[in-house]
């Protein structure tokens, strides 16, 4: 007997797995808020250099803003430059004891990063890191630096959890995970420098990347966006998402060890007892009933787990047909998180304040899994997975030819990039799961999740860009993510398709079909 056969046996899927996935919702909701924190946690907003003296005169305040502020090539006054001297400005009027506003130097004046810090406008935000540290300017690149580290931690989090839950269980490693995630997000919260909220932040993803162990995440970006409204200093907010971490620690008493975990590990009666629990809650007590034969059936199953070789992701190269799944499902991982993010995270220039945009965002999560939840039983996985990679790209393409002043425009096109990129992640997890045989499947979901992450610590990164050509990030995600389609086409369609058990299922479908066919009698003799 199987271990699926046994799961029946005990009624299936019943109150007893609903106990625990509510026991787990929590890490649910925790994780894409932390993932999207930086919307709120590194916004930068309005700034300008100190000028001291500064007029309290509102009409004043604008005549001095002139004379020692450059301005932009698009109008508006310089955020990150002042002048080194003060500039006369012409039809202006003396104010202050008959002093002018300034000298007028002959040639282009000159100009200085600014001496005295910045200026922030706080009617949006009281604070940010990019406020309390002043990571504006030429420190901008570290405001967005923090993102990276964080889902840097992430990817190394993945990998050291991934092979500690299989050496000392899930339910210990969630304990340390939610442990580790609380302490940590409270050192970050009350950080003293940028050093020091860059490496707890960092840690932070490392222990974060416990919970994608266990569980996979629910849409919790409109919790997040009223959280974010109703909480504007940087430091609170970080708490607020960070302390649920403490009644997590205290459900984990209820949470039971996996008994899959407990058979590869020999403790068989452990998995018993775990086993007679489950039949009970879920109305089957006739499963106490047949106790000696479910253990000599839980014995064989666990002495056949332990002497299978745990695999390598070499493996997922070894042969013609999986290395070229393995390839396109790498590229294709790198393009669905690089947009995704690269969306997710740029919400500058739309019209609308970020809380809006980010309620917005959250919004469009249902209809874009509606529509892969149709389109997957119809278009199919290899056309859905396509479909809406390129609908992101186009969605960015079209945001690069819609002018500034189109603010409606680019909002629109943005949340429907959105929801197509929302979408194609839903799609890249169960199209990537039916493309792997089962005794490789958790390993090659574990190796593109790796890759995937790769290209969400890289998105923030990309957004620094903008120095060089300020369309040239919108250009680089949705390339990307037209590059992802593209590959998306190369798969195999899984639609109808009996899941592969073994390497050779999935090497027998590359054969030809006339070998295929000689194949296919000879079976049926044998049978």
């Amino acid at each position: 007997m199987g271990f699926e056969e046994l799961l029946d046996k005990v009624g299936g899927f019943g109150p007893f797995q609903l106990w625990n996935v509510a026991l787990l919702a929590l890490p649910r909701v925790l994780l894409p808020m932390h993932f999207l924190l930086p919307i709120f946690l590194a916004a930068v907003p309005a700034h300008r250099c100190a000028l001291p003296g500064l007029p309290s005169n509102f009409s004043h305040q604008d005549v001095w803003l002139e004379a020692h502020l450059p301005r932009e090539p698009d109008g508006r006054l310089s955020s990150c430059l002042r002048f080194t001297h003060p500039q006369a400005l012409p039809n202006t009027t003396l104010w202050g004891g008959g002093q002018s506003t300034g000298e007028q130097l002959e040639g282009e004046p000159s100009t200085v990063p600014c001496p005295q810090g910045w200026e922030y406008d706080h009617s949006e935000f009281s604070s940010t890191i990019a406020t309390e540290w002043d990571l504006v300017c030429e420190q901008k690149g570290l405001n967005r630096a923090s993102s990276t580290f964080f889902f840097a931690g992430v990817l190394v989090g993945a990998v050291a959890f991934g092979y500690l839950s299989d050496r000392f269980g899930r339910r210990r490693l969630l304990l340390v995970a939610y442990v580790s995630a609380l302490v940590l997000g409270l050192a970050s919260a009350a950080s003293v420098s940028y050093t020091m909220f860059a490496i707890t932040r960092t840690l932070t993803g490392t222990a974060l990347a416990g919970f994608t162990i266990i569980v996979m995440p629910l849409g919790g970006v409109m919790l997040l966006a009223l959280v974010g409204y109703l909480i504007r200093d940087w430091r609170w907010l970080l708490l607020t998402v960070t302390l649920p971490c403490a009644p997590g620690i205290l459900s984990l008493w209820w949470v039971p060890e996996s008994a899959r975990w407990l058979l590869t590990q020999g403790r068989v009666e452990e998995a018993h007892r775990y086993l007679l629990r489950c039949a009970r809650l879920n109305g089957r007590p006739e499963g106490e009933d047949g106790l000696s034969q479910e253990v000599r059936a839980l014995s064989k199953v666990a002495a056949a787990e332990r002497v299978v070789q745990r695999p390598s992701y070499l493996d997922l190269f070894r042969t013609p047909r999986l290395r070229h799944i393995s390839l396109c499902c790498m590229v294709v991982w790198f393009g669905v998180n690089f947009s995704y993010y690269g969306l997710s995270l740029d919400v500058s220039g739309l019209g609308l304040n970020v809380y809006q945009t980010q309620l917005l965002f959250g919004a469009v999560e249902l209809p874009s899994k509606l529509l892969v939840y149709l389109s997957v039983r119809h278009a199919g996985r290899r056309l859905t997975l396509a479909g809406t990679l390129l609908g992101a790209a186009l969605s960015l393409g079209f945001r690069l030819l819609v002018s500034s002043e189109m603010k409606s425009w680019s909002t629109a096109l943005a949340v429907i990039g959105k929801g197509f990129s929302e979408a194609a992640f839903t799609t890249a997890y169960l199209f990537t799961s039916e493309l792997y045989p089962t005794v490789l499947r958790q390993t090659g979901m574990g190796l593109t999740a790796l890759v995937g992450r790769l290209g969400g610590s890289l998105a923030p990164l990309a957004a620094l860009l903008d120095g060089v050509w300020l369309s040239l990030p919108k250009l680089t995600y949705g390339g990307i993510a037209l590059l992802a389609a593209c590959t998306a086409l190369l798969l195999p369609e899984t639609k109808h398709a009996q899941l592969p058990e073994t390497i050779q299922d999935v090497e027998r479908k590359s054969a030809p079909s006339s070998l295929q066919e000689e194949e296919m009698p000879m079976k049926q003799v044998q049978d």
